[in-house]
């Protein structure tokens, strides 16, 4: 027996990997975070699958499913919206499941902030305005964040942040960032990222606060940083044409000569 922590994606039910969607047509149980986690996605269950929102349930609860399961010798798929590796309470579960000696695998999803910079047809790293990009979020009643882990440090980098669950927040966010982004630093909230109802705001710092309406609650991510809306950046170097590369030699003595 085994449980599979799947990542599910961002909302769009075919978002999900091919490994994903086979583990969970192979388990005849699927537990899966009902708040965020489509419908869509468990069509993919087999018929008689034993289905379980784990929504309203606690982690004790969660791994009583977990064991009844494994008593039984039945797989587990275990979905999580988005990608496991980040916000998905994972690790507390891993950590059980361990003392308990019941054998998982962890098969990872896109992560909303992917989705949102698709909707905005935007890449994210930019040569010479960005290189990085921060997954943050703001403290919350489920999640302090640590001694260092501010927003104002982050921004002080320069750094695309994507920040999460913060959008109740937002006026403190923007107080926080205004002073190392400035106020006309491109801004872009995006709404359930690739759900049939995903809306878009896109506008400044300065102007955030007059352009979001009272719908964007907690499923919103904000993107705040230069390469949002530049059109003046570098190009790669990677496809210039006097650029030698393994894949394409150039000149008299290029650096990969045996390469094919």
């Amino acid at each position: 027996m085994t449980v599979h922590f799947i990542g599910a994606g961002p909302g769009a039910p075919d978002l999900l990997t091919l490994r994903g969607r086979d583990l969970i047509a192979a388990c005849p149980v699927c537990l899966y975070a009902g708040s965020l986690v489509p419908e869509g996605v468990l069509a993919h269950c087999p018929p008689g699958a034993r289905i379980v929102n784990t929504a309203p349930l606690s982690l004790d609860e969660i791994i009583a499913e977990i064991a009844a399961a494994h008593a039984e010798g039945k797989d587990v798929a275990r979905l999580h919206s988005g990608d496991v590796s980040v916000w998905s309470a994972m690790g507390e579960q891993l950590r059980r499941l361990r003392a308990l000696d019941i054998r998982f695998t962890v098969t990872p999803g896109v992560p909303s902030f992917s989705a949102a910079a698709a909707a905005l047809e935007a890449e994210l790293t930019l040569p010479g305005l960005a290189q990085t990009v921060v997954l943050t979020r703001t403290p919350g009643r489920a999640s302090a964040m640590p001694e260092g882990e501010k927003l104002a440090a982050f921004a002080a980098t320069g750094a695309v942040l994507a920040i999460h669950l913060s959008i109740h927040l937002l006026d403190k966010v923007v107080a926080e960032l205004t002073p190392h982004y400035g106020a006309d630093c491109p801004v872009a909230i995006v709404w359930r990222a690739s759900w049939p109802d995903q809306r878009i705001v896109r506008a400044t710092l300065g102007t955030l606060d007059a352009a979001v309406g009272s719908e964007m609650e907690r499923t919103a991510l904000i993107l705040v940083g230069k390469s949002l809306d530049a059109t003046d950046f570098d190009e790669s170097r990677l496809y210039a044409a006097d650029y030698d590369r393994r894949y394409r030699p150039v000149g008299a003595e290029p650096r990969f000569p045996e390469a094919s």
